[in-house]
């Protein structure tokens, strides 16, 4: 296909009424210059940089992972598209540093669609860009119900994507030609999109907000390592006493540790529920752990021995040693807990709150996306002690707000704050 045709507008519909009817979506069976061969080599790469450097425009840029598969979240496959380049799929298992395509299309326009997701195995294989376009995100600011890739194809452009290999093993090799077929036309349409929703976010007067939100995105540093991950284990709001604490948490690590050396999703070698359910039972001989219903499943059974060291550990641990029964908090308190402690600081929550949620209805757009629920308790627990807009403005930035977000938040928390002062 040529570049004059690749330029031809693709919009099948744009957003509608709800009263308007729409033709059926067109099956994108497809990609335009038929499934590109997968780039596993440094030769191969080399031409790939050269033709994704001489194209023009923003690129389309995708990652498939191997999530409940392999141990992780490194990339396993990269989908890219320029307009002059075409597309391409790249191996970086056999291509593990991307630096010099990443470095190569340094200045360009990146279009992901829900980036924060793919930006962090991006990051480990050099991919690092400094200006990106989030289709997901554009969705959301422009008031879109569902802003999946497939929904909002299908909404925006009239095309329907295949659905069926999101979630398979991306490790897998060599990768069966559907697979990569399905990889192949995630980026087929993503710049197309990509224009589509910048024309809907100018008409209604948000492209700047977008602009914001992708900035704040592409220059966020790497997230810093999650302390005590164990207490995320599902199912850990039922685990009350800290000697079972201390059971998830040896479990937990024991998994951990058998997960990453065998690169394996954690989840394949002990589920989340056995953990729970042996924290909960806190069994005192391997025959008792054995015994449980989790641990009679195959994940289980197998390497029982090591599970009841994991509990014998927690079992010998001295009281001063055993985790506490919740995590420091660098912030306020659970909403939950403030009529109790601060009854002032409850009620200013909750004028911030309905102000809040009413002002992101009549913009059309999601509350989190206006503003923060973790700002606007943070504001609420501990006010500027001048309730002006423009201290309320200063208070929010702080916690990380954009301007725009200043700009349609500030009056409303002002107006709430001031009804319930600090000092009352």
């Amino acid at each position: 296909m040529t570049d004059a045709q690749e330029t031809e507008p693709r919009t099948a519909a744009a957003e509608p009424s709800s009263n308007d009817a729409r033709p059926a979506p067109v099956p994108l069976l497809e990609p335009r210059e038929g499934i590109p061969p997968v780039t596993a080599t440094a030769e191969d790469l080399a031409l790939v940089v050269e033709r994704f450097t001489a194209g023009t425009g923003p690129v389309a840029v995708d990652a498939e992972r191997a999530s409940g598969y392999r141990y992780g979240q490194r990339a396993y496959l990269i989908q890219m598209r320029r307009r002059g380049a075409g597309s391409v799929l790249i191996d970086p298992v056999f291509c593990p540093d991307l630096t010099v395509l990443g470095d190569a299309l340094r200045d360009t326009e990146w279009v992901l669609h829900a980036a924060t997701q793919d930006l962090p195995c991006l990051r480990e294989i050099g991919m690092i860009p400094e200006r990106l376009f989030d289709t997901e995100l554009a969705g959301r600011l422009a008031g879109f119900a569902r802003v999946g890739l497939g929904p909002m194809t299908e909404k925006v452009l009239g095309f329907a994507l295949e659905k069926g290999h999101s979630a398979v093993d991306w490790s897998t090799r060599p990768l069966p030609e559907p697979w990569l077929r399905y990889a192949a036309l995630d980026v087929e349409l993503l710049t197309d999109l990509r224009d589509a929703l910048e024309e809907e976010l100018t008409a209604q007067g948000k492209l700047e907000w977008a602009l914001q939100e992708f900035a704040a995105i592409a220059s966020a540093p790497p997230a810093p390592p999650r302390k005590d991950p164990w207490r995320r284990t599902s199912g850990m709001h039922k685990v009350r006493r800290r000697r079972q604490m201390a059971v998830v948490r040896e479990l937990w690590t024991t998994r951990d540790r058998i997960a990453q050396r065998r690169d394996l999703s954690p989840g394949k070698i002990l589920p989340d529920a056995a953990i729970i359910e042996a924290a909960l039972a806190v069994p005192t001989d391997v025959t008792a752990l054995a015994a449980l219903p989790a641990f009679g499943q195959r994940a289980g059974k197998r390497g029982v021995d090591q599970w009841f060291a994991a509990v014998e550990r927690a079992r010998a641990l001295p009281d001063r040693e055993l985790p506490q029964q919740g995590q420091h908090l660098n912030g306020p308190p659970p909403p939950r807990a403030w009529a109790d402690r601060d009854p002032v600081a409850a009620a200013r929550l909750t004028a911030a709150r309905a102000a809040v949620t009413a002002r992101a209805e009549e913009l059309s757009l999601p509350q989190e996306n206006l503003i923060t629920p973790d700002t606007v308790r943070r504001v609420c627990w501990e006010p500027p002690s001048d309730v002006s807009e423009e201290a309320v403005g200063q208070a929010l930035r702080a916690h990380g707000a954009r301007e725009w977000q200043i700009e349609q938040t500030a009056p409303l928390l002002v107006v709430a704050l001031a009804a319930t002062p600090p000092d009352e």
